[in-house]
């Protein structure tokens, strides 16, 4: 841990909001993060560094996820094939 106080509700919402304004940039722009880098910016800065690495772990699951509902499993391509 950190060693971070945990944070007040208000800071928690404010993380929150944060992470979704840039997740719906992400949405909007095909996952383009140059688009939303000032969201981005704001996230990290509204969120303790943990949450931040946590959402974007969260954000490829859930990617991943969708891509597997939609798409099926596919099993990756054998390595060393060019």
């Amino acid at each position: 841990c950190s060693g971070m106080a945990a944070p007040t509700k208000a800071e928690r919402k404010a993380c929150w909001g944060a992470r979704d304004e840039f997740w719906q940039c992400l949405d909007s722009h095909g996952d383009d993060a140059a688009k939303c880098e000032k969201l981005r910016r704001a996230f990290e800065s509204r969120c303790p560094q943990q949450w931040v690495k946590h959402f974007d772990k969260r954000r490829d699951f859930l990617k991943y996820k969708k891509k597997l509902e939609t798409e099926g499993y596919s099993p990756p391509e054998a390595a060393g094939k060019s």
